[in-house]
């Protein structure tokens, strides 16, 4: 075989060996899951072998879950379900034959065991995990569109319960190792590199060959959907994934129905049910999107799909922040987890301090979860420096300008660090508006001068959007990625352009929030609204989280760059008066759309004297139509910035709408959205909004184009792809 090795030991115990070859992680590729019902076979047929023990020869972990480019192709071959259910029940037949081989089959789980992964570790009847606190163990599926379909709905339902088991799939929650035992998921926790000695000895010992689901006296733990404890999971449980998902994820539904329908019945019949379920989901236009935007995309852009050919990989060892604010503080946080030396510049020292700090705090959170060892922690704080003096410059590899939005501080930051760098460094504005091409005219070296633009929280958003001012080189976008890469961070490169693609973009959704808001519509349905199309908070309440001061600010240099050519937004007198006569500036200053001085916030009372409601009409229809006016003014500004050049890569462009401003995940991103709407349709709708609302619904004549051609963005791109 080519993917497992199989040894077996003086007292019959045969180790088997999970290898994939040329891969760093281990996945449940085509001919991985061909070759399980080989091994489980000669461990059932072989008289010599007493029991077996699965394990990884991988450093990295032990399976990270199904190859899902290799899974979705084999499965989605074409229109014929019996095919696709064939393919589906691949994994899940040869797993039940593992279980039911009669030998013992212990997991030794010595790295992280997520999706198929986890559930080829569940069909074994013993489960020892190795101490550690980089493993992780769970059924992630949910966050691609998907639900477990290798048998985890089944038999994690049938371990911990209906209940546990719907709450950590449909968050797609991940358990350390004595988590997980504390959960009843696996048996032992052992010291790391005890994993396989475990395994050994608790099937020496008399290890049962039989799984509790297939024992005569197996009861479901907290009963079923007739019992009179259990028929709550599914009552309130209906009621919780409705809540989570608003109906957006046919595979949260079928999730539920799978376990529903399952636990009813005997394992074998179970299995096949759960199949069902997951090749219907898989098959959904939902489950395609976020499959190929969140998965494939992501991790190409991950790899460096963008990055300038021909130039030579650089590693970075040594970057200064300029800012210590949240942001900045942020960067250096992540550079001192890359293991990257950090120069941490503000003002003052007492600034520079107060970012250190939050790098300490963030670290100490590590530590106390048992990430860190104090000397990791020590080294790690101890590689960021905070200081005011610029000569630290020297040596390295890359600037970060991280402070205030203001051309005039960050033209005197520029000047002040250029001349401190050396030939090969590059300097990056963390600017999230302002042209970088404008910015760069600071700079005597215009063309190592980019956009490096980091989302707040730093530490747990995982978009940079890297821009390309007019003068930038293929050298400054090729060692920005590295850069990127090597903090583990996913990156999109975009043209230049006010607002870039990002800001500009998300700056649409609260715009309309604010638009919606001056019609009269009462503000929680807006917010409301907003939450059901997926995004991940209302457009009021996201305006409060990213500051009202801020919009003001940027709104007025945006009036003294444009000048007579400023149009303000539907709305904006709203905004300007909350901020500046009545001091609401959001979040964080506990006022602003809503009062924070309370638990739950609520919605500030007196905004109905300055935006009187005058609709609170919530029939299915209007928020159907209000909806979908949410989500196509964000879809009409993307197709604005690929006309006009910004973006135009649909991977860059989903991907970045996603992990930027929570884009309604489901949809797979505006373009993945454009492409399965229809263009002709889309453009049709847009134009009904356009009518109603105004100019900023019109498509662009690109979507008008490509309607008349019957093109699609994707379509195009792979054309270009195959064309090349």
């Amino acid at each position: 075989m080519e993917n497992f090795k199989i040894d077996v030991d003086a007292d019959g115990i045969a180790l088997i060996t999970f290898d994939v070859p040329g891969r760093s992680m281990n996945t449940l590729t085509s001919g991985v899951m061909a070759e399980i019902p080989e091994w489980v076979e000669r461990v059932k047929t072989d008289d010599a072998i007493k029991g077996a023990v699965l394990t990884s020869g991988k450093a990295s972990g032990f399976c990270a879950g199904a190859d899902l480019g290799d899974m979705a192709s084999g499965m989605l071959g074409g229109a014929d379900l019996q095919a696709a259910f064939d393919a589906g029940w691949r994994l899940n037949g040869a797993l039940r034959a593992l279980e039911t081989c009669g030998k013992p089959v212990a997991a030794a789980i010595n790295g992280l065991a997520l999706g198929g992964g986890l559930e080829l570790t569940l069909a074994c009847h013993y489960r020892v995990v190795g101490d550690s606190p980089k493993i992780q163990l769970g059924l992630p599926e949910i966050k691609v569109g998907l639900f477990p379909g290798g048998g985890g709905t089944q038999r994690l339902s049938r371990l911990v319960g209906v209940q546990a088991a719907m709450m950590a799939m449909s968050e797609g929650k991940s358990f350390r190792p004595n988590d997980a035992k504390g959960a009843g998921i696996v048996h032992e926790v052992v010291p790391v590199g005890g994993e396989v000695e475990a395994a050994k000895a608790w099937i020496k010992s008399g290890g049962k060959a039989v799984q509790p689901w297939d024992d005569k006296s197996f009861k479901l733990p907290g009963g079923g959907p007739y019992h009179p404890a259990g028929i709550q999971n599914f009552l309130v449980g209906n009621a919780m994934l409705r809540k989570q998902s608003y109906g957006n994820y046919p595979a949260v539904l079928n999730l539920m129905k799978a376990v529903y329908e399952g636990v009813q019945v005997p394992m074998d019949a179970a299995l096949r049910i759960e199949t069902r379920y997951f090749i219907k989901t898989l098959m959904t236009p939902q489950a395609q999107g976020m499959i190929r935007s969140l998965f494939l995309s992501k991790q190409e852009l991950d790899k460096g799909a963008v990055r300038p050919a021909g130039v030579l990989k650089s590693d970075p060892k040594k970057v200064t922040v300029i800012g210590a604010g949240m942001m900045g503080a942020g960067i250096a946080y992540v550079q001192a987890m890359a293991g990257i030396e950090t120069i941490l510049i503000d003002q003052t020292q007492e600034a520079a301090d107060k970012g250190k700090a939050h790098v300490e705090e963030l670290l100490k959170k590590r530590l106390s979860r048992g990430q860190l060892t104090q000397d990791k922690f020590d080294a790690l704080l101890g590689s960021v420096t905070a200081t005011t003096d610029y000569n630290l410059i020297k040596g390295s590899d890359l600037v970060i300008e991280a402070v205030f939005e203001n051309r005039e501080i960050k033209a005197d930051v520029t000047k002040r660090a250029e001349a401190q760098l050396e030939a090969g460094a590059v300097f990056g504005s963390n600017t999230s508006t302002l042209p970088i091409t404008g910015l760069a005219e600071a700079s005597v070296r215009p063309e190592d001068f980019i956009g490096i633009h980091f989302f707040s929280p730093v530490d747990k958003m995982m978009l940079v959007e890297v821009i390309l001012g007019e003068k930038t080189g293929d050298f400054a976008i090729a060692k920005s990625l590295d850069y990127i890469m090597k903090i583990k961070k996913t990156p999109i490169v975009v043209n230049d352009g006010r607002g870039f693609y990002t800001s500009r973009c998300f700056g649409t959704y609260v715009a309309e929030g604010l638009a919606m808001l001056e019609e009269g519509y009462a503000p929680a349905m807006i917010d409301n609204i907003g939450r059901m199309t997926g995004m991940p908070r209302g457009p009021l309440e996201m305006h409060d989280d990213v500051a009202l001061d801020l919009s003001v600010k940027i709104a007025k240099q945006t009036k003294d760059d444009l000048g007579d050519a400023y149009e303000p937004l539907p709305g904006w007198k709203i905004v300007q008066t909350m901020v500046e006569d009545l001091g609401r500036y959001g979040r964080k200053n506990g006022k602003g759309f809503y009062d924070y001085d309370s638990k739950p916030k609520k919605l500030w009372s007196g905004l109905s004297d300055l935006a009187p409601v005058k609709i609170n009409d919530s029939t299915p229809e209007v928020v159907e139509d209000q909806k979908r006016r949410l989500l196509y003014r964000q879809a009409v500004e993307v197709a604005r910035c690929w006309e006009e050049g910004v973006i135009d890569d649909p991977r860059e462009a989903d991907v970045g709408a996603i992990l930027a401003w929570g884009f309604a995940p489901w949809t797979g991103g505006p373009i993945t959205m454009i492409d399965q709407t229809g263009l002709k349709e889309f453009v049709a709708q847009a134009d009904q909004y356009a009518a109603k609302y105004g100019d900023r619904f019109s498509p662009p004549q690109l979507l008008r184009d490509m309607a008349a051609k019957g093109e699609t963005f994707y379509g195009n791109f792979e054309g270009k792809k195959a064309a090349a």
